[in-house]
């Protein structure tokens, strides 16, 4: 445990963004699943839509890397188009 009033103060700032960042993780991995589970349906559009956002909005926030976002949105793309043509 720290004894430093600094340390402890950016003990309990890193437990906040842990927290804050472990949900918009947990956030982007449900919108993905609801998007893929979603492709070939009328609200497939709207689905991909909010993935994408949230995975940018994660980006631009800094909770992910921008490389790793391009990563994913193009992954989910994939995904999709793959569903798409196999249905």
């Amino acid at each position: 445990m720290a004894n430093i009033k600094s340390q402890i103060k950016r003990n309990k700032q890193n437990e906040v963004a842990r927290e804050r960042n472990k949900a918009v993780k947990s956030e982007i991995r449900t919108r993905t699943k609801n998007a893929v589970s979603a492709a070939g349906t009328e609200n497939e559009e709207s689905a991909l839509r909010a993935a994408m956002k949230r995975i940018d909005k994660a980006a631009a926030k800094k909770v992910i890397h921008k490389n790793q976002a391009a990563n994913k949105k193009s992954g989910l793309m994939k995904r999709i188009n793959a569903l798409k043509t196999n249905a």
